[in-house]
């Protein structure tokens, strides 16, 4: 799983939740951190914060979506904002999910789970 998060508050514990979980996390802190790890491995599953400095969540779904199904344009990818009253914006630029910040983790492994295919 590919976790991208500016907030190191957040992306740390997301990532040690999951990882307590048991999966495997990259966790990155940029769009652009985001895409090279994603031309390393593509994931099982894409969580990305949409507001970031830089390239923000919106541009990363779209190169993510403009890359070749083997390379992880077709990846599962959970949009997690703090602006869950845009989820309809998030689902249109390609996002499968939409969960708010901070998450309920319980509920992110869960969804992340059936997302991958391991439920």
């Amino acid at each position: 799983m590919l976790l991208v998060d500016d907030d190191d508050g957040v992306r740390e514990a997301v990532r040690d939740y999951l990882l307590d979980c048991g999966a495997d996390v990259v966790s990155v802190r940029s769009a652009d951190a985001a895409m090279l790890a994603l031309a390393k491995a593509p994931p099982d599953v894409l969580i990305s914060d949409i507001r970031m400095p830089g390239h923000d969540g919106f541009w990363l779904i779209r190169a993510v979506r403009a890359l070749a199904r083997e390379r992880g344009g077709d990846v599962p990818a959970i949009a997690m904002t703090g602006r869950v009253d845009s989820a309809e914006g998030l689902l249109a630029a390609g996002f499968t999910e939409v969960r708010g910040k901070p998450p309920d983790m319980a509920d992110l492994a869960g969804l992340i789970a059936g997302l991958a295919g391991r439920c």
